[in-house]
């Protein structure tokens, strides 16, 4: 035990050996920050400064609370008991236990998962006459969490905080489900922090008696925390001052998630005296790495400021690349051949992640793994093809292509919601049954022979006649049209466009991304094909997998090789973080580009493409302000996007709130010749070995010969 601290560098000796008084610990990315913690704590014990029970180490996942447990116990020698360590929430919870009674709880009192906060919250609008399809109970949800995130009970809530969503009555109904969460004796994740410091706030003598219980307190990425764990950390800290937080202001990328960045920002305003170390050794990434990073965070005002430096034997390394492609399917495809050449070398695909900005960019990329036969994993999510929304729009579109597609059909019968309940459905496959046949044709006799009364029939017959009226376009105008204006028709897009919960714009997008998709298919049938294909190949069990996931997913995370795509600006930066937030959105944007670049370990490459399919209509692209701010001397741009033609074919959809606007397809007017070498975006490169007028009839190098049509395909 006499080495612990010597197996430190400086900074982090000095973060462990200064124990009394308030310590920020400024860690960036990679500089150790863990092993900090970890041997302050232990330091605390061996040294006698308190007991096990007297230090309070709060951590944001459990997983990091299981890890600070082990490296401790390993530290001393073995497991030690009694701590006061965990999540914020296990931590305010087993605070809340002792205290309920002052809150007008239970000790035995239930916490309620996210699905039951929502039920229980949509009775109470709907006691009160509310649209759950206008005003979505779990959108009001959403507003009612923030407000705990900030530490406001129903009382304190002034007309600056308030809100006009459910034509104005959020508060009341705030009111009403904290009054009900009491009747039932339960609490949900919100209230665990928001009482426990509504405790200490309003009882001096139990505030008094936790200052004598905690003589130090530790906490791990401060930067995260939201106003109440801000005010909680604050209570408890006000007598000893002995409080170590480690963060850093450089990752602060979950405002959405109620994070204040202030918070970490203003420590040494909140504890005057306190010292600041800040961990600049990176144990992680080579010096051009590290350089990059640095240069493009530095643009940041709202920041306290450092600059990491490589803390490797070896440093030395291949610049950051930057590569410029003509559009995001060439984009997929040079990144997954880096990958087959990285992986020839002898790279592991665990080793290599693509990080994306919004989910809605992971099916191009999916679509080409799977094509080169790589195996991945989608990481904080599902598959493309296997989202809740994807499928919904699916179920549509095979029915669409097939009417008989029984599953297909209870699945969309009633979403969005049209009133057409179990006993309505019942009555359909009763029908379905005694006819021998499928449940499509059975809600049209149903109706014509008035089976079915009031709105659910007048909903069926709509949505019947809804299906009539798009197939007839996919007659006369193709698939990409007719799933446009169904998807817009039926209600299922105007759904998700005026939910507002925070996963609402993200479903949009991946509804946008798929209409697009469908663009480079000749047919629905196709299409579906195809999906169905997809959906069944998977990696075998313990296979080593390419990762692919957002950049917000990605925080704490390192691999060797890092792919960066679609850094454009409108996309990265997100153009919705920015018009919210203005400038504070778009720091928070440069940060989360810091944390892409700082997970690499050896080799990381950001792309940018000259145009991009945007929900099916093809714009020019303007790289990303990130990339000027780039130092060039740590950069290397490869690659030279092509002057783009324009294909007609694939700029013939676009959707403008809820509306689809569409314009029909221009007809190319190249030829093919037999013998022709061409080239298809899935099938690869191929031989024309057939003409009919605007028909092909191609021999793929990796596929069986098809029949496509001509503006499919490119002149290799």
């Amino acid at each position: 035990m006499s080495d612990y601290l010597d197996r430190l560098n400086p900074e982090q000796r000095a973060s462990v050996e200064t124990i009394d008084g308030p310590l920020l610990v400024l860690a960036g990315a990679g500089t150790g920050k863990t092993r900090v913690l970890t041997t302050r704590f232990a330091h605390i014990l061996l040294t006698g400064r308190a007991r096990p029970h007297q230090v309070l180490a709060v951590t944001f996942t459990n997983k990091a609370a299981k890890e600070m447990r082990e490296r401790v116990a390993d530290l001393l020698g073995g497991p030690v008991e009694g701590l006061w360590l965990g999540t914020f929430h296990a931590l305010a919870a087993r605070m809340l236990r002792r205290h309920c009674d002052l809150v007008g709880l239970k000790s035995d009192f239930t916490i309620l998962d996210a699905d039951d906060q929502v039920r229980l919250l949509k009775q109470l609008m709907e006691a009160r006459h509310l649209d759950t399809k206008r005003w979505a109970p779990a959108g009001l949800m959403g507003i009612i969490q923030r407000w705990k995130d900030k530490g406001l009970p129903p009382a304190r809530i002034g007309a600056a905080e308030d809100s006009d969503y459910a034509d104005g009555k959020a508060l009341d109904l705030y009111r009403a489900y904290q009054a009900r969460l009491l009747e039932l004796n339960a609490a949900d994740f919100g209230d665990l922090l928001l009482f426990a410091a509504e405790i200490l706030r309003t009882h001096p003598e139990i505030l008094a008696s936790y200052h004598r219980l905690f003589r130090y307190i530790l906490v791990d990425e401060y930067q995260d925390t939201n106003l109440v764990q801000y005010y909680w950390l604050r209570l408890l800290a006000q007598a000893e001052k002995n409080i170590c937080c480690v963060g850093d202001d450089d990752q602060s990328i979950y405002s959405w998630r109620g994070a204040e960045v202030e918070n970490i920002l203003r420590f040494e305003k909140d504890f005057p005296g306190a010292k600041l170390v800040r961990l600049e050794r990176n144990y992680r990434s080579t010096a051009p790495i590290l350089a990059a990073a640095s240069g493009l965070i530095a643009h940041n005002a709202g920041r306290l400021g450092k600059t990491l430096q490589s803390g490797k034997k070896d440093a030395s390394g291949e610049k950051l690349q930057v590569l410029a492609v003509n559009d995001q399917d060439q984009e997929a495809r040079e990144v997954v051949e880096r990958i087959a050449r990285y992986r020839n070398a002898g790279d592991s695909y665990d080793q290599m992640v693509i990080l994306v900005r919004t989910g809605a960019q992971m099916r191009a990329f999916e679509e080409r793994l799977i094509l080169s036969g790589t195996p991945y994993r989608v990481v904080g999510g599902a598959r493309f093809y296997e989202r809740a929304e994807i499928r919904d729009a699916l179920a549509y579109l095979r029915i669409l292509n097939q009417p008989a597609d029984d599953l297909a059909f209870e699945r969309i019968v009633n979403l969005p919601r049209r009133g057409i309940g179990d006993g309505a459905l019942q009555t359909l496959r009763d029908g379905a049954r005694g006819q021998s046949i499928p449940l499509f044709l059975s809600a049209r006799r149903a109706v014509d022979a008035g089976s079915l009364k009031g709105k659910a029939r007048d909903s069926l017959a709509k949505l019947l006649l809804g299906f009539d009226r798009w197939r007839a376009t996919l007659a006369r105008d193709g698939h990409v049209i007719a799933a446009a204006e169904m998807l817009d028709e039926s209600g299922y897009m105007p759904m998700w466009l005026e939910d507002k919960t925070p996963e609402a714009a993200g479903r949009v997008d991946n509804l946008k991304e798929l209409v697009r998709a469908m663009a480079e298919f000749e047919s629905l049938g196709a299409f579906l094909e195809h999906v169905a294909l997809v959906m069944e190949r998977d990696a075998a069990e313990g296979e080593a997998r390419v990762s692919l996931m957002t950049l917000h997913a990605a925080k704490g995370l390192e691999f060797d090789i890092v792919f960066l795509p679609g850094w454009e600006e409108g996309l990265f930066p997100n153009q919705r973080a920015v018009d919210e937030n203005g400038n504070k959105g778009l720091e928070e944007e440069r940060r989360l580009a810091y944390v892409g670049i700082t997970r690499a370990r050896k080799h990381a490459m950001i792309s940018y493409a000259s145009t991009r399919r945007i929900y099916g209509t093809m714009q020019d692209s303007v790289p990303s302000q990130f990339l000027d701010e780039l130092p060039e001397d740590q950069i290397e741009r490869i690659g030279l996007p092509r002057v783009q033609q324009r294909q007609p074919w694939r700029d013939d959809f676009a959707w403008s709130g809820s509306v689809a606007a569409v314009a029909p397809r221009a007809p190319q007017a190249r030829k093919f010749k037999v013998g022709a070498r061409v080239f298809h975006q899935k099938f690869g490169m191929g031989t024309v070995v057939g003409v009919d007028h605007d028909k092909l009839d191609i021999a793929f190098d990796h596929s069986d010969t098809k029949r496509l049509m001509d503006r499919f395909v490119e002149v290799a």
